[in-house]
This record gives structure tokens, C-alpha cells and sequence, in this order.
């Protein structure tokens, strides 16, 4: 339902012709008063086209709900509503904070009021309210969208961040632990088959006791990088403790591990040939399978991990 009445009236309407005819030219203006004095200090980061972004956009919108309010246009989900989120999200990927997105929209509802101007004295009593009644309730809405989605988005990466090891970016252990759980259900469920990769980096203690502990981090990052390079979009890897990683091969068998494997060493071997990686630095893992080695996680990775220490003891 509509916040207010949708009746259309011939001023209104005109009015609202007006707008969205001039809808580049005001969103122009809502431009230069964001770059006047660094008013929107992003702004100046950008290209013409990037700076405009959906503000002429909005100015269609608002004509459109001066003239004839659409009833589900500011509800959650709604068009004019998503295109305020949508905006949002898109002026956080290009670092404006919070306050620069609300501050636009403010620039434009200054814009639009000014533009109407001496226009409103053409209009009858009930139509001047109607129109400060439309346009205020509309702007607070987008208002109240750009910032909700702002902090929707906040709490996704927090969420996020909690599920990550902070040093490589790959799960960590207890969220890995879990997602191999949901995958092997699926893979019970379905009868399908499911490789787990353990690996860790030789002599890591080594390397960190001559090079540092910076150098040790950075191998462990470059690591974690490669394995997320050689996984497939369905597969995932985690960081499972200090120099420990693991892999969950979704529908694979053990010639999958394999080949996954050779292509993470060879990887690796590359990597040390360019100077990314230490030269002599070299990897040791193991491969278990649902459902030929083991139907649980605990027994996959316990797999995993045994036939990886067996290939440490055979170098």
C-alpha cells in the first residue's frame, strides 16, 4: 500500500514532466554541489559517467512518484527502493563512506526543490502538499534504504571475516570442519564421491628460524593462494592450523586428489623457480575418500593426515 494518495492531479504531473525531462541536467548540478568544497570527497576519485552513476536515475523516480506513486515502490524489495540499495553497495565498492551516499541524496532532494521552485506557486493548496508530502516521504525512504543496505552489507563481512583465518583468507578449521560435514551429507545422500586433501609445508620451523616469521607468513599467504588457484568453484580449502591446510574435492575420487595434487606441486615448483616461493621449499600431503577411507569427517581428515605424515617419513 501506498504511504500516500496515489490520485494523480494535472500539476502534479506536469511538474513531474519537468523533472524527468531535466533529469541529466539535475543530476549534473547534484555533482558539482558534491564536489563543491569536497562536500562529497569521493566524488572527485571518478570519471564523469562514474560521478553521475544512477542519480539521474533517482530524478526519473521521483518525478515518477510525484505524479503517480507506485504502491510497492518504497517497500523492501521494491524498484525504487532496490535502486536505492543498489546504489548503495555500488558507492561501497568505490569507498564512499556511509555519510558521502546520504549526502548525495540530500544534495538532490536541495536540487530538486530548488529546480521546482517558483513552479510551485502554480499549483493549488492540496497539490503544493501533496507534493512536499511526496517527495519528503520518498527521499527519507531512499535515505533509509542506502544506509540499510550499508549496514547489511557490514554485517555479511563481519560474518564473513568470522569464518576465515585472517592470515590466508581460506576457511578456517571449525568452518571447514562444518562445510565438509554438509558436503559429505550430500554426498551420502546422493551416493556420490568426495576427496579430502591434507597437505602442510616442509620445514616451515626451518624457514621461519633463518628467513623470520614474516617470511613464513608470507609463504603460508602464497600457499593458501595457490590452493584457492587450483580448486574449482564447487571445491574448498581451509587453513587448519599453523602450517596445515585442507582441501574438499566435491564429487572427486582418489585420481582426482591426485591430479589435484600434482597440480598444486607444480604449482608450487613454478612458484619457486620465479623467487615467489622459497626454491628448496617443498610440500607434503595426504588423500582420503568418502566412501572408500572413511564415512565421517573426523575419519577423513584422521585419513588424510596419517597418509600425510606417511610421505613425510618417506623423504
Amino acid at each position: 500500500m501506498s504511504l500516500f494518495p496515489t490520485h494523480e492531479t494535472a500539476g502534479l504531473v506536469e511538474l513531474a514532466g519537468e523533472i524527468r525531462g531535466s533529469a541529466w541536467d539535475l543530476a549534473r548540478e547534484v555533482v558539482e554541489e558534491g564536489l563543491h568544497n569536497d562536500t562529497v570527497p569521493s566524488l572527485a576519485r571518478l570519471d564523469t559517467l562514474a560521478r553521475l552513476d544512477d542519480i539521474p536515475a533517482f530524478v526519473s523516480a521521483l518525478a515518477r512518484e510525484i505524479a503517480e506513486p507506485e504502491a510497492d515502490a518504497l517497500r523492501r524489495g521494491g524498484p525504487l527502493a532496490s535502486l536505492a540499495r543498489d546504489h548503495a553497495r555500488e558507492r561501497e565498492d568505490l569507498g564512499f563512506a556511509p555519510k558521502e551516499v546520504v549526502t548525495e541524496l540530500l544534495l538532490l532532494r536541495r536540487v530538486i526543490w530548488r529546480f521546482l521552485g517558483d513552479r510551485r506557486a502554480t499549483l493549488a493548496t492540496d497539490e503544493a502538499l501533496l507534493l512536499e508530502q511526496r517527495l519528503d516521504v520518498t527521499m527519507d525512504h531512499l535515505v533509509v534504504e542506502c544506509v540499510g543496505a550499508y549496514f547489511d552489507q557490514a554485517t555479511a563481512d563481519l560474518a564473513d571475516r568470522a569464518r576465515r583465518d585472517p592470515l590466508t583468507g581460506l576457511l578456517n578449521h571449525r568452518t571447514f570442519a562444518e562445510e565438509l560435514e554438509l558436503e559429505l551429507e550430500r554426498a551420502r545422500r546422493y551416493g556420490r564421491g568426495l576427496a579430502v586433501v591434507f597437505c602442510d609445508v616442509d620445514a616451515l620451523k626451518e624457514l621461519n628460524d633463518t628467513l623470520g616469521h614474516l617470511e613464513g607468513d608470507r609463504v603460508l599467504k602464497r600457499i593458501g593462494a595457490s590452493l584457492r588457484e587450483s580448486t574449482r568453484g564447487s571445491d574448498f580449502a581451509g587453513r587448519v592450523g599453523g602450517d596445515e591446510f585442507a582441501v574438499c574435492l566435491v564429487e572427486a575420487d582418489l585420481e582426482s586428489g591426485r591430479a589435484f595434487l600434482q597440480r598444486l606441486e607444480d604449482q608450487v615448483a613454478a612458484l619457486g623457480e620465479r623467487g615467489s616461493l622459497p626454491a628448496a621449499l617443498t610440500i607434503s600431503a595426504g588423500i582420503a575418500h568418502f566412501p572408500g577411507d572413511a564415512s565421517s569427517v573426523e575419519g577423513l581428515l584422521r585419513r588424510a593426515d596419517e597418509r600425510l605424515y606417511e610421505e613425510k617419513r618417506s623423504k
